[in-house]
């Protein structure tokens, strides 16, 4: 089966586009759209974080757990939504973070797209939901996908930091080789959870700074 994803990812990730359990994840969100159900992302963004960050850009992941559930938010990359729509409380949370660690002015928009464009990897664990429904896809096999990717970028690149945020990012820990890759664990930036260390875990400064010490430029965090 042929999908449409960048060639870079698709050569290093094609022995998992022909194994079954992939198989059926198509399978499954044919089978969905068949029975007239609204899946997020949209098709054509279900692989945007590959294809906005070839896999030999790749300098800083930030992993999600599952797409934004609501009309025209998700659009393949992590806490990010497309301009036109409110940001998310897990994504201002972010901003604010981002604000107190930098000092870069909070945007007036969600899309975090200028990021990915320089290498910041936005990956969530599953890459589709139905509408309305979190967690839907959880099972359908994602996890396996997205497990054998935090993998290949362990294997395949040096000096990538990775932003692990909450117990579901961190249990993904054991896919990465920190002799080689950075590690920053927070609690995760929703409301329910952000003043547990998040606010004030300074992984945006810290990032930049441990990529400079390698000669890795620095992620220009304004958007």
């Amino acid at each position: 089966m042929d999908v449409k994803i960048e060639p870079r990812w698709k050569e290093l990730l094609k022995d998992e586009f022909s194994k079954s359990y992939f198989q059926q994840i198509v399978l499954h969100l044919k089978t969905e759209r068949t029975q007239g159900k609204t899946i997020y992302p949209p098709g054509p963004f279900i692989f945007n974080a590959f294809d906005t960050t070839p896999i030999d850009k790749v300098k800083v992941v930030i992993l999600g757990q599952d797409p934004y559930h609501g009309p025209g938010q998700a659009h393949g990359l992590c806490f990010s939504v497309q301009k036109g729509i409110a940001p998310p409380p897990s994504l201002v949370n972010i901003f604010k973070e981002l604000h107190d660690d930098t000092g870069i002015t909070i945007p007036n928009h969600g899309n975090l797209t200028h990021w990915a464009q320089q290498g910041v990897f936005l990956l969530n664990a599953s890459l589709t939901v139905r509408a309305g429904e979190p967690m839907s896809h959880a099972k359908i096999g994602w996890a396996s996908f997205t497990d054998t990717v935090i993998k290949k970028i362990s294997e395949q690149k040096e000096h990538v930091v990775f932003l692990l945020w909450g117990k579901f990012a961190q249990d993904k820990k054991i896919l990465i080789d920190e002799t080689k890759h950075l590690v920053l664990k927070a609690a995760h930036p929703s409301p329910l959870s952000a003043h547990n260390g998040f606010m004030g875990c300074k992984h945006f400064s810290k990032t930049n700074a441990w990529l400079m010490s390698k000669g890795i430029d620095p992620v220009d965090w304004q958007l």
